[in-house]
């Protein structure tokens, strides 16, 4: 099978992990604008992360045959750093029609304070403007509420619910999330969101219609290979493959495709991975050590 994470933060893994997530079947990924952990405190070290996601994690994951897009936004971790927060608004403009730029995001509410909500009206107002999806972050405390929230201001927004992915979902959003229409993702993160067993008995209960996996992967204790493990237990569990697809491959391509930006053509059929490639004059296959050697070390998931 193929995969296509449509939300997971590279910039805090390893080089590893595109070769696990490569031989396990990931053809491509979206990396959405997140908190790093350590708060930032200057605008030019937004302008070098959003660079990063439009540069080198592009190259980084070509190397390994994995197409690489990504989501640019204010994380609203961010936003109630105010005086900051609008100097982050001024660069966005100048990011959202990049190459592989696939949409707004991750946006939303942590807190739920009023200048979170300032910074998700006016990027939603950006994706409207620019024709791109919106990727949600939803709190991790009052989670039904500020998802009600959230939904409530991208409706007051103009914002169709088509356009859009609201994410972390679990057994108390996803109901809701789904009957007024939006596309509701599901983070496979163990520890502090949702797990594979959970996971399976949401899709036995609402079925794939707009539901979408995906790992959130990032510098906490996460699985970069989350969607593929928890595809691996779908099919186990006796969900019909299609099912199984349609949840980790062609959802999140439906939606992020209105970009314009992202196609499964993309992949398909390209041409060989150049060992001898570099980025600002660096190589990551170290050595001349082919792509194949690099991944021989890892199991394909079946």
């Amino acid at each position: 099978m193929k995969f296509l994470d449509s939300h997971v933060h590279m910039v805090s893994r390893t080089t590893d992990d595109y070769q696990r997530m490569a031989a396990a079947g990931v053809a491509a990924i979206i990396e959405p604008s997140f908190w790093q952990g350590q708060p930032r405190t200057e605008v030019g070290t937004f302008k070098d992360y959003f660079n990063t996601l439009i540069g080198f994690e592009r190259f980084r994951a070509s190397q390994f045959g994995i197409r690489h897009y990504c989501t640019i936004g204010l994380n609203p971790k961010e936003a109630n750093h105010v005086k900051l927060a609008d100097a982050v608004m001024e660069l966005l403009p100048l990011y959202v029609c990049k190459e592989g730029v696939v949409g707004i995001g991750e946006i939303g509410f942590d807190d739920q304070t009023a200048a979170e909500e300032k910074y998700l009206r006016l990027q939603a107002r950006i994706a409207v403007e620019a024709n791109l999806p919106i990727q949600i972050h939803t709190p991790h405390r009052d989670k039904k509420k500020g998802t009600i929230r959230t939904m409530d201001v991208l409706e007051d927004a103009g914002v169709d619910p088509s356009m859009v992915v609201i994410d972390h979902n679990n057994e108390e959003t996803v109901k809701m999330v789904l009957d007024r229409g939006y596309w509701t993702a599901f983070t496979i993160y163990p520890h502090t969101k949702l797990g594979t067993e959970r996971m399976v008995e949401i899709l036995r209960e609402y079925g794939a219609e707009r539901i979408i996996v995906d790992s959130a992967a990032d510098w906490g204790i996460s699985d970069a290979l989350a969607v593929p493990k928890t595809a691996a237990l779908m099919k186990e569990r006796g969900i019909a493959l299609d099912l199984v697809e349609q949840v980790t491959y062609r959802n999140p391509l439906l939606v992020y495709g209105q970009s314009g930006q992202i196609d499964e053509r993309d992949w398909e059929g390209a041409e060989g991975i150049d060992p001898s490639a570099l980025f600002e004059g660096n190589t990551l296959l170290r050595g001349g050590m082919d792509v194949a050697t690099a991944m021989s070390q890892y199991l394909i998931i079946e």
